[in-house]
């Protein structure tokens, strides 16, 4: 059976004031989103702390999850990310919490933070290890873990958590080793054009065609002991959604410079009427078992289609 829609916006940015901020999360909520998510950024004009911001809109509201989409690993220690997850689990009250990580792509956010950007390879394997750290520790016995990144001795997961047996984990990226280490240690598995260390927009959306997208879902589900398990994110990159004979829409900048051809040949790009958009996502949902969405930042266009689909 197909996994039921959910919908995911961005969070809003703090150009407004906190009340005008906690009024927009609440009405994320109020319109059938099933989560608000963060990036996670250090560079080009990026003010929010993706924990600080997930934390006030849960605070904000009563059943909207939250979500780093994705924590970048080499900015955080898995110890302390733990640590500020099991709390906000905690304080939410329980299933509200969902817990993004990847390995970084962006290699000037490490420099300007002072931080060695490794290989790929380097960095991915980082990532497995912080993964098995941080499910570890939401685990009832002391965690003892000795690997080639990360040692730990002895240590309890504290708090507990109300989520069980804990928040859910998403692992997004674009290469196979990625979507691979998804597929093995993941709950949610987030479907990305492969971003290279100097940024690679330009070649995104050549990876995000109908032919890349499902060999990049089938390495995720090979990897898996219980693929039928796994739930898939997408982000649409480019949004032209037209309501009442308006269009409105919103171009990632993986999609900038992409060709009309390009974004025809993707699944990850969202055109048409709201009714056409609609039958897109179910036909997306049907042929490669992607059921979770970010349908861009313009909500005007994002609206209607998750009253209809969530």
């Amino acid at each position: 059976m197909p996994k039921a829609f959910r919908f995911t916006a961005s969070m809003p940015g703090l150009n407004r004031t906190p009340a005008q901020w906690r009024e927009q999360i609440r009405r994320l909520e109020g319109m059938g989103f099933s989560s608000v998510s963060v990036s996670d950024h250090f560079t080009d004009g990026w003010a929010m702390d993706p924990i600080v911001a997930m934390t006030v809109a849960a605070e904000a509201t009563s059943t909207l999850k939250v979500l780093a989409l994705v924590f970048c690993n080499d900015f955080r220690h898995p110890v302390l990310l733990h640590k500020s997850m099991a709390n906000l689990d905690v304080f939410s009250g329980g299933n509200r919490v969902e817990i993004g990580l990847g390995a970084g792509w962006k290699q000037s956010e490490h420099e300007a933070a002072g931080l060695t950007f490794d290989a790929p390879g380097e960095r991915i394997e980082r990532l497995g290890e912080s993964i098995e750290v941080i499910t570890g520790l939401f685990r009832e016995a002391p965690l003892t873990f000795d690997g080639k990144h990360y040692r730990i001795t002895d240590l309890q997961g504290l708090p507990r958590p109300a989520s069980r047996p804990r928040p859910p984990i998403l692992v997004g990226g674009g290469s196979r080793k990625v979507l691979e280490l998804a597929g093995r240690a993941a709950d949610i598995v987030g479907i990305n054009p492969r971003l290279t260390a100097g940024g690679g927009l330009a070649a995104a959306m050549a990876d995000m065609t109908a032919e890349r997208i499902a060999t990049k879902v089938g390495w995720a589900r090979a990897a898996s002991t219980d693929p039928d398990a796994l739930e898939f994110q997408l982000t649409m990159l480019d949004v032209r959604v037209t309501v009442g004979g308006e269009t409105h829409g919103s171009t990632s900048s993986q999609a900038r410079d992409a060709s009309p051809e390009e974004l025809a040949a993707s699944p990850a790009v969202l055109h048409g009427s709201v009714g056409e958009c609609v039958d897109k996502l179910v036909e997306v949902r049907e042929k490669f078992g992607i059921s979770y969405f970010h349908l861009g930042s313009n909500l005007a266009a994002a609206a209607p289609i998750v009253a209809k689909l969530s």
